[in-house]
């Protein structure tokens, strides 16, 4: 009889080989299709003739596996790290397994054919080989960066290039000797105007394409005939076919039989003491795989990362020793340099004549000194830690590659601060927040190992006993492995006799490095019995149309029909996935999809004030069982509305009876809607007018518009959450619809929402279809809850984001998904040891759209310190600015704007106020003396004051939208939705060999942008097109087939021509697209245009591009 197996522990077995412990059922596709969720996002839409064969790619488009620029192609990367596989996809084999039958293959389906944009194949590209299978999908950077080919590699300890340097970084011999950043040196200058300006994009309507024979080929939208989309086959091309599993899932590492289906369960316990790590344990350096920078190419002195007093990685030099007490003062222009110190200190001269001598008259800031952005094209390789130390994380902008060494990726959670202040005394001082961005179903890398998945069968994860805290890295197991110690409260744990195994000479368990629980910051465990109170929900999807006056004449009907029958060949496959659909105006219409039926059936519901639902059954039903009649369906509803002249909207009552309808299962519902919600429960009132007259009179009462109308929906919301619905909502308007109070919904439930304004049926049906199939298709999950808890001495103070909060410990989450992030505000209830760390631990219960039951737990310790410089020197920017921007959108719907902008203000003078006051000395009162790690945070918040919610001038629909898009906003979109890219893209055939395909950005300074130059700017949201007046009329030919500027339409969409130019640009925009996970419109500016139509990226106000948009 063999010998029992530890629970944890791969079971031997001869079976055949099960799929790898990472391998996770929520993300399936057949070898030939999409090997990345990300790129679900299928930017080119299918061809449009109805069952027409797949539109074969363009001669200049390359397959996904041998294009040279495809994003993050396996073939193209080694193992990152020693030991690490190189990049193939573990998991099923590429043919059907058993027990999962192949899904057939589709007839194609989707858009008309003249209108299938030019510069993305057909298919959607694949990142992963066929041999691998990550837990999610990988997206490709979510940084503002280029990928990495052709870029250099560093280690992210090893003096990587700085994505964020200046230009103007003193050399070492202006670092203080103290430790810490001195940062730019600014002297008194006078006010500049127009300085970095910025905020979302608003859009128009664009040209239709050209459908002439033989035209360009249009990257735009689809066209419509009669108010409804063109006719076609609803399935994409053979090559875009999933194959999900059906029945359950494949083996885990597991021990035990699997386990009942799970579900929820809320997470107990609280927060308690910490304890001091174990002593540092030295390992010897490995080589590295990857090369540095070449030789002779210093890193930029700007890096923040370049010196640390952190541990050392392979081929780093450490840096000298602090000497206590030891203080310079930061080096000026012209003075003597002092000893190297261990810190890093930007600094900016003054304007100088030309004989070397200051200018007279009122100072200037020299341009050239001003610290900006600078991109980097590297891909830095990041050890989670080393040498038993945390390692500070690379910029959330920037393009990494994690390895996790114990500490979770930076993609789940980051921390404000890298060092954390033993008191609050410290942190107060300091003007610094502290606060976790935490990202839990965050896209990894390609490069990186996916997420390992444990079964401990029917007795769960270990868990301490007093907090519930889950066994963490940072668990110490003393008494020869008998008991651990708790990281998070202290106390003291018997380790379960089937977990037990002896310590090593080290004092670790011998068995850490083979169990993932052990050894990894990021861990997701399968959830036993006693994590359900009821069987693992369906994964159900509810469509809801609006079919009155305005939506069908506008094509929004048509557009949300054409999208939905495109996209749900992407639901996942088995007797799991539910839909069902319903139309609404001043009456809410169900649909019985029954398949013994021999047509939908039409179920009327007139009461908008008491709604019911009519059928308990059949209005949600399997889809492999109506596949038809909701494809009938949904090709006849804008026919069947087209002569409708009720203009009234019943929008409450219609997202209440769909609620009923789903109340027993819970699930997913996307509601399209198109004006302002006029009868019926929750029927609101044009407040814009009234907004419009207080803002122009200056009252303080103006901000209040931002709130809700009521609490009618607010209280609807929080009943939906309770059963588990999430709802996203896609606004197609050309009107005001009251934002404000419709967003209550999407933001109490998890869900999120879409806003197309002014909606346009050329230019927004491209970008609808692509939303939609993002939001099914993206790794996500259903009846969430969601906790994190910290080390002793911290507790959590708030949550922020989109969530349901019954109880003060947990949030709940109908929905979560990959682009979603939560803010998590910590506070100090006591001191916390010097020397020691502080631990800090998520943990997320969800279930799979497959029906699993998993807890995702991810784990961060972090030093701790009791030096003000240490604090200046970890901090980190990008969460940092991310925390200034949900604070601020916060404010916004309570708080007068100047207060708000005045506060935002504040945040970032304090922060700068002291760091000048006790960690710099002799400087004169005219510098501007800025800490290294956040030298670009005033840059960040002039920005931000100049964006779209906290301006007087835009409308309050967009304002509130925009404070919606902010809230689950992730790090790394936080800086560019306000500080957006800019590139030429006139020059792109100067852009040969091995350099990136994104051109390198340039600052949003106007002495970079020149009449005869075209750019590109971007925010992650939206792009906008800038063309010069003196522009080479074979250029503009060449990119946009006219050849003078203006003879281009203000109506305006992207075509691709037989050029290298054209497609050069294309493959730009697809790049931008496949990075930022959205179908960025492009709107179109010249100079000088003041036409009504144009709306500026940054200021979103009708004036010159050149005097508002920059300085």
């Amino acid at each position: 009889m063999a010998a029992p197996v530890p629970p944890g522990a791969p079971r031997a077995t001869n079976a055949p080989p099960p799929p790898p412990p990472n391998y996770n059922p929520n993300y399936q596709r057949t070898p030939d299709s999409l090997a990345e969720n990300m790129q679900n996002l299928q930017i080119n839409r299918p061809p449009s003739v109805p069952n027409s064969t797949p539109r074969p790619p363009h001669s200049y488009i390359q397959s996904p596996a041998s294009h040279p620029s495809a994003p993050y192609s396996a073939p193209q990367h080694s193992a990152p790290f020693p030991g690490a596989v190189p990049v193939s996809r573990p998991g099923p084999s590429p043919g059907p397994q058993s027990g999962f039958p192949a899904r057939p293959r589709m007839a194609p389906t989707g858009p008309p054919q003249s209108t299938f944009p030019p510069n993305m194949a057909p298919g959607r590209p694949s990142g992963y080989p066929i041999s691998q299978a990550p837990p999610f999908g990988s997206r490709p950077p979510t940084g503002s960066f280029p990928s990495a080919m052709g870029g250099q590699i560093t280690t992210s300890s090893g003096a990587p290039p700085s994505p964020f340097g200046s230009p103007s970084a003193a050399p070492p011999s202006a670092f203080l000797a103290s430790g810490f950043s001195a940062g730019p040196v600014i002297p008194p200058v006078a006010a500049r105007s127009g300085v970095f300006a910025s905020s979302p994009l608003s859009t128009g309507p664009v040209m239709p394409p050209s459908s002439a024979p033989g035209g360009p080929i249009s990257n735009g939208p689809p066209m419509f005939a009669s108010g409804a989309l063109q006719g076609g086959p609803r399935y994409p091309s053979a090559d875009n076919t999933m194959q999900p599993p059906v029945g359950p899932p494949p083996t885990m590492l597991s021990t035990q039989a699997p386990s009942q289906p799970p579900t929820m369960r809320t997470l107990l316990g609280s927060t308690v003491p910490n304890v001091p790590p174990s002593p540092p344990v030295q390992t010897a350096p490995t080589a590295m795989p990857f090369s540095a920078a070449p030789p002779g190419v210093p890193p930029p002195s700007g890096s923040p990362y370049s010196l640390q007093t952190w541990p050392t990685q392979p081929r780093q030099v450490a840096p000298p020793l602090t000497i206590p007490g030891t203080v310079q003062p930061p080096r000026m222009f012209g003075m003597p340099q002092p000893p190297p110190p261990n810190q890093p200190m930007a600094a900016v001269a003054p304007a100088m004549s030309q004989t070397g001598a200051p200018l007279a008259g009122p100072s200037k800031i020299d341009p050239n000194q001003i610290p900006r952005p600078i991109p980097n094209a590297s891909v830095i390789l990041h050890e989670t830690r080393q040498g038993n130390q945390a390692n500070p994380p690379p910029p959330a902008t920037s393009d990494y590659i994690v390895r996790d060494t114990g500490n979770c990726s930076p993609r789940y959670m980051r921390c404000t601060i890298n060092q954390i202040p033993c008191t609050v005394d410290l942190l107060t001082t300091s003007g610094m927040q502290l606060a976790l961005l935490v990202q839990p179903l965050a896209l990894p890398h390609p490069s990186e190992e996916p997420i390992q998945v444990v079964d401990f069968g029917e007795s769960g994860p270990v868990r301490c006993s007093r907090c519930k805290g889950y066994i963490n890295p940072f668990m110490k197991f003393i008494d020869q492995g008998r008991r651990f110690i708790c990281n998070l409260c202290g106390f003291t744990d018997e380790t379960p006799r089937d977990y037990h195994c002896n310590l090593g000479p080290d004092g670790r368990r011998r068995d850490a490095e083979e169990r993932p629980e052990l050894c990894r910051g990021t861990v997701e465990f399968a959830a036993s019995k006693e994590y359900m109170v009821r069987e693992p929900m369906p994964a159900v999807f509810f469509f809801l149309i609006d079919v009155s006056m305005n939506a069908i004449q506008t094509g929004a009907t048509a557009a949300a029909c054409s999208a939905i029958n495109q996209v749900i060949t992407d639901l996942p496959e088995g007797p799991r996935t539910m839909v069902g659909i319903a139309t609404f105006d001043s009456t809410i219409h169900f649909y019985n999809l029954k398949r013994a039926l021999q047509q939908p059936l039409m179920l009327i519901v007139p009461d908008v004030q008491d709604v019911y639902t009519p059928l308990q059954t059949d209005v949600i039903v399997q889809l492999s069982e109506c596949r038809q009649h909701l494809e009938l369906l949904l090709e006849n509803i804008p026919t069947m509305f087209q002569n409708n002249r009720i203009a009234e909207s019943a929008f409450g009552a219609a997202i209440k009876a769909a609620f009923l309808a789903m109340k027993s299962t819970g699930g997913k519902l996307l509601v399209f809607q198109s004006v302002l919600p006029s009868v019926g429960i929750g029927a609101l009132s044009a407040r814009e007018a009234e907004g419009r007259t207080n803002i122009i009179a200056g009252e303080k009462e103006a901000h209040k518009l931002l709130q809700p109308a009521d609490k009618t929906l607010k209280t609807m919301a929080i009943e939906f959450a309770e059963y588990q619905v999430c709802v996203d909502v896609f606004i197609t308007t050309q009107t005001y619809v009251d934002i404000a109070s419709i967003a209550v919904i999407p933001r109490t439930t998890g869900g999120q929402v879409y806003y197309y304004y002014p909606f346009s049926a050329l230019s927004d049906p491209a970008k609808l279809y692509n939303d939609l199939r993002w939001n099914i298709t993206r790794p996500q999950g259903f009846e969430a809850v969601m906790r994190v808890r910290c080390s002793q001495g911290l507790q959590v103070q708030e949550y922020s984001g989109n969530f349901c909060k019954r109880i003060p410990t947990d949030v709940d989450l109908p929905g979560i998904d990959c682009d979603k992030a939560i803010m998590v505000t910590l506070k100090h209830d006591d001191k916390l040891q010097d020397g020691s760390e502080c631990a800090f631990q998520c943990a997320l219960l969800y279930t799979t759209v497959y029906g699993q039951r998993r807890i995702r737990v991810t784990t961060l310790s972090l030093p701790c310190t009791s030096m003000l410089s240490n604090l200046f020197r970890s901090a980190d920017l990008d969460t940092q600015f991310a925390c200034f921007l949900k604070q601020a959108a916060s404010e916004i719907p309570s708080t007068p704007l100047s207060q708000v902008r005045e506060q935002v203000t504040n945040l970032c003078i304090n922060i700068l106020h002291s760091y000048r006051k006790f960690c710099a000395t002799v400087s004169s009162s005219g510098q501007l003396i800025l800490p290294e790690a956040l030298k670009l945070l005033p840059l960040y918040t002039l920005a931000l004051i100049k964006s779209t919610g906290l301006r007087t001038d835009g409308r309050i629909d967009d304002r509130s939208f925009w404070i919606n898009y902010v809230s689950p906003l992730s790090t790394p979109l936080a800086i560019p939705l306000v500080y957006p890219r800019m590139m030429a893209i006139h020059d792109l055939n100067s852009h040969e060999g091995d350099r990136p395909l994104i051109p390198p950005t340039i600052p949003l300074s106007s002495e970079h942008v020149s009449d005869d130059g075209i750019y590109l700017l971007e925010n992650g949201d939206d792009s906008l097109i800038y063309i010069g007046n003196s522009v080479n009329p074979e250029i503009l030919r060449q990119l946009f087939g006219f050849s003078l500027v203006e003879e281009i339409p203000s109506q305006f969409v992207l075509q691709q021509y037989d050029n290298s130019l054209s497609k050069k640009l294309n493959e730009v925009v697809n790049e931008i697209r496949l990075q930022r996970c959205s179908y960025l419109r492009i709107k179109l500016c010249r100079k000088g245009d003041a036409s009504g139509d144009v709306v500026l990226l940054i200021h979103g106000r009708r004036q010159d591009f050149k005097r508002t948009l920059l300085c």
